[in-house]
């Protein structure tokens, strides 16, 4: 099973709207990625609450058979739309893959 972690910091006001509607519309855009790529066994997103100068704002997780899975998911065109998207509202990111075997 491979694991694939990754933590957003947002931008304030990224195009035009608040940090928290950016991250909403992340959430959708992700979670609605399970129904298109097959290859997701497990995908959830959550919001820090804690505000920590040191959390990140959002978190992904997922899973994913096999690393050949991931890397359908990682190169896959909706995938590819929604990593552009939030390319474009965050600040930093951070990513871990690992395999549990």
């Amino acid at each position: 099973m491979i694991k694939h972690i990754v933590f957003w910091m947002i931008k304030e006001d990224a195009l035009g709207k608040s940090k928290s509607e950016i991250i909403e519309t992340i959430r959708q855009k992700i979670e609605g990625l399970k129904s298109v790529i097959p290859e997701i066994q497990e995908i959830e997103i959550g919001r820090d609450f804690n505000g920590s100068e040191h959390a990140f704002d959002l978190a992904l997780y997922s899973e994913f058979k096999s690393i050949n899975d991931l890397s359908i998911y990682q190169n896959h065109p909706e995938h590819k739309k929604v990593a552009g998207f939030i390319k474009s509202v965050t600040l930093k990111r951070a990513v871990v893959d690992y395999s549990i075997d």
